[in-house]
This record gives C-alpha cells, structure tokens and sequence, in this order.
C-alpha cells in the first residue's frame, strides 16, 4: 500500500493560535527561547493561520525569528489562509466569509513570509472549503508559489473528501495533508468513512483540538482516569494523545497547548501504546455508550 511519507519524524506539530493569552511568550527573545526548547525536545513543526490573532500570532513568531536567526534553519512551519471574519471585512456588509480565489491565495502567501520573516513555508493550507472557490486559479496560485520556492508542500483544512478531491483533480501537485477536528471528545470521523477516505487518498491527517479543548479530564470518570493512570502512568493529556496515536494512519496532533508541562504529557503520550481494551473503553466513557 502506498503511504504518505509527509512528516514522518514529527511526533506533535505546536499549534501557535493562542499565542496571544500567553504575554510572557510576547518579547522576541522569551519567545525564541521557547521556540529552542521545542526544536530540543525535538519538536520542529509549528502550525498558523493568518487569523490566529489577526496576524499578530505570525508576526510575533517573525519577530522571535530576526532575534535569533539560526532557528529557522531548525524549523517548518505550516500556515493557512481563507477566512475572513466579519471585523476584517471591509465592506459594507462586514460579514465573515471564505476567501478561496488565486489573487487571495498569492497575497495571503506573501503576506505571511513576510510577517513569519521566513524565505519558505513548509506547507501552505486553504483554510476551510468555499463554496464560491475558483479552484482553476486557487489551484495555479498552489503551483506557481511552489514552483518559485515560496511553498514546499500544499493541502487543506476542513475538508470533507469530494471538496479536497475537487481541489486535487484540478492541481498537478499531491494534497499532503487535511487538518481536521479528531480526539477522543470528536471520534466521528472514526465511523462515518472520513479516516478511510483519508488513508485511501493518501492524506496525512492533522488532528486540531486534539486534547477535547482541555475538558476530558472532566468528562472522563475519575475512576477510569486513576485506572488508566496507573497502568500507564499518563495523565489526561497524555491518554488523550496515546488514543490518537493508535488510530491507523497516526494522525499528527496539533496541540493548542503552549505550557511545557502540556507539552511534556502530550509527548508522553505519544510514545505510550493503549491496550486495546483501554482505548474502547475511553472511546465508551466518553460518548456514553458501548460501540454497537
């Protein structure tokens, strides 16, 4: 079987949205300190969106870049564009909408190395499936920042199948990745055909909101938390990341966390297999009811 072979040495990808709610990351040098202490632990990939914070989650990053150069040869970085909420908008309506059009796509990419202070972006994403995408010129926008060194690689965000399949039928270069909602509190595309249509076109799945927006360890029994615990010494997030983890594919979480602790667990959790009864009983712990 053909796999996909997009970052296969990357355990976490460090999502950086909530950049912002973290003052003591703000300063260049606190941040480029944070920054090397990931790349340490061998974490090289950082997720963005040119919305995460109006811009300001990349320009800080670009900042924290010029302080101490050296990092960027270290890292990749993975950003997107297509939203535009409705504060943005400048026209009479002010309406939040999707923005997937060539001319968007090219300026979006520009607009990002030049806040990010980074000569290529390792993956580029369109950010949600518009209904209104000119895919033809979407499509040629992909290649030729490509083709110019400005991308390595290009895939989507959100996508349900036939919308990223409609986008790859009218571009010559491979989707790589879809980054899309999976956890254990959002285990739905375990069961409506959404993995295996991922697995079957060769995507690399990118799970956001991996850890449930931080509220398992309420949701779960604080029984089955200790039990859980205790054969494999994992806390909450580290269960939650191991769960993932067993999912054919091995989907790539997009941890929203910036605490290192977090970090740590989540690690852990990667390098911890479930038993399988383990990971059912998790799975029915948390939707209430046994599989059918």
């Amino acid at each position: 079987m053909t796999t996909n072979p997009y970052l296969p040495d990357t355990p976490l990808i460090l999502g950086m949205m909530r950049l912002l709610d973290h003052p003591d990351l703000h300063a260049p040098a606190a941040l480029a300190d944070w920054i090397e202490r990931q790349l340490d632990r061998g974490l090289s990939v950082f997720d963005h969106a040119d919305i995460y914070g109006d811009t300001e989650c990349e320009r800080l990053f670009g900042k924290a870049l010029a302080r101490r150069p050296g990092l960027k040869h270290r890292l990749r970085v993975i950003t997107k564009t297509g939203i535009v909420h409705g504060h943005q908008d400048t026209s009479v309506w002010c309406t939040k909408h999707y923005r997937a059009e060539g001319g968007h796509v090219s300026a979006a990419i520009d607009a990002a190395l030049g806040r990010l202070q980074m000569e290529q972006i390792d993956t580029f994403l369109i950010h949600r499936p518009d209904p209104l995408m000119a895919v033809e010129s979407v499509a040629r926008a992909l290649e030729n920042a490509v083709e110019a060194g400005k991308v390595r690689h290009i895939g989507v965000s959100n996508f349900l199948p036939e919308q990223w399949r409609w986008l790859q039928k009218n571009t010559r270069l491979p989707l790589v990745c879809n980054q899309s909602e999976l956890s254990l509190s959002h285990s739905a595309p375990l069961f409506d055909g959404l993995l295996e249509a991922t697995l079957s076109d060769h995507l690399k799945w990118l799970a956001w909101s991996p850890l449930g927006g931080g509220r398992l360890a309420e949701a779960l029994p604080d029984t089955l938390l200790a039990s859980a615990g205790a054969q494999t010494g994992l806390d909450d997030t580290g269960l939650a990341i191991a769960w993932l983890a067993a999912i054919p594919g091995s989907p790539i979480p997009v941890l929203g966390s910036l605490r290192d602790s977090r970090i740590e667990s989540a690690l852990k959790g990667c390098q911890t297999v479930l038993p399988r009864p383990l990971w059912f009983a998790l799975l029915e712990a948390i939707r209430g009811h046994r599989v059918a």
